[in-house]
């Protein structure tokens, strides 16, 4: 399917329907129902959901500009993680309910921090021998005191009720990596996006600062870091629903080690007015600070990607091929 003609559609629904003012009403505790139920008319929930249970029966590749329209826009709901959890349900024969649905990698009576868990009505939770769905406020979602923040410490004590699905190859952690790469890529690309128009815009001694040279090379080095992300969450996203250890690896160690290189170049290009609450950089800047520790910073998936390469005794090239662009 042609991206172009899947991805259009969507990003004019989130620009309605998602505008920056409605994102911080979101985080001041505003129902996200209006917003749901613009994406649950849309029919994109179930784009990942096979033909044969009344989805579009789309790979994760084609897919993937989708989930990085959604950090493009700062869309304050687990749009991505609801689609892939409706593919799961799909593959193991359950329904699926009609609220977003948040991802948990989580043990009985651990406390974890759940990305969107204030917001999410259901949570796929891995406990390791398999995944069940369950309620939301059956984890006790509590904030966890960051600004902004949609995240929820959850914890969830005994057996838990609802639908059961088989364990997945890997686990749903490096799943919710991959979607969780592609949203940064998409919230990097927009900080790019702001900091170079704003550079061209703001003028001092008489020129657009764009035009200094020093200013110029720190927005190239910007560049090839938001490209970079862009390259490792389509490397992510070229197999199926379930990405290899290795492709999810490289995707979110890219994404979040370029995370904080990204966020520091906005702020020191707007200077002042990038921190601002009026101002919408701050929204996207939060965004990946917060996103580059979610579902395993750089330093935990480097460290699983280098125990993957040392286990094996192939050369390193290939290995690569076999592992990464498989």
């Amino acid at each position: 399917m042609d991206s172009n003609a899947l991805l259009e559609p969507f990003e004019r629904m989130l620009e309605a329907a998602c505008t920056p003012a409605q994102v911080r009403a979101v985080e001041e505790g505003a129902s996200v129902a209006p917003l749901w139920d613009e994406l649950v008319q849309s029919g994109f929930l179930d784009a990942l959901v096979p033909e044969d249970t009344g989805g579009a029966g789309l790979a994760l590749g084609e897919v993937e500009p989708l989930f990085q329209a959604l950090g493009r826009h700062a869309v304050p709901v687990p749009v991505a993680e609801t689609m892939v959890a409706r593919r799961l349900l799909a593959a193991a024969g359950q329904a699926w309910p009609d609220g977003p649905i948040a991802f948990a990698v989580a043990r009985p009576g651990q406390a974890v921090v759940v990305p969107f868990g204030m917001v999410a009505e259901y949570v796929l939770i891995d406990l390791g021998d398999g995944l069940v769905l369950a309620r939301a406020s059956e984890g006790q979602p509590e904030p966890t005191g960051v600004r902004g923040s949609l995240d929820a410490r959850m914890r969830w004590d005994g057996v838990l009720a609802g639908p059961k699905l088989p364990a997945i190859a890997g686990g749903l952690r490096p799943v919710a990596a991959v979607l969780r790469a592609a949203m940064m890529a998409g919230a990097a690309g927009r900080l790019l996006d702001m900091t170079a128009a704003y550079a061209n815009e703001r003028v001092q001694f008489g020129k657009p600062i764009g035009r200094q040279q020093a200013l110029q090379q720190n927005l190239a080095m910007m560049a090839e870091d938001v490209v970079a992300c862009r390259l490792a969450v389509q490397l992510g996203c070229a197999g199926d629903a379930v990405p290899s250890l290795a492709a999810a690896a490289t995707a979110k160690s890219i994404a979040s080690a370029a995370a904080g290189r990204i966020a520091a170049t906005a702020h020191a290009v707007h200077g002042a007015i990038g921190i601002s609450e009026e101002y919408d950089l701050q929204l996207f800047t939060r965004r990946l600070y917060e996103w580059r520790l979610a579902d395993g910073s750089e330093s935990y998936w480097n460290r699983l990607l280098g125990q993957a390469r040392l286990a094996d005794a192939v050369g390193s090239v290939d290995w690569v091929r076999a592992q990464v662009f498989a």
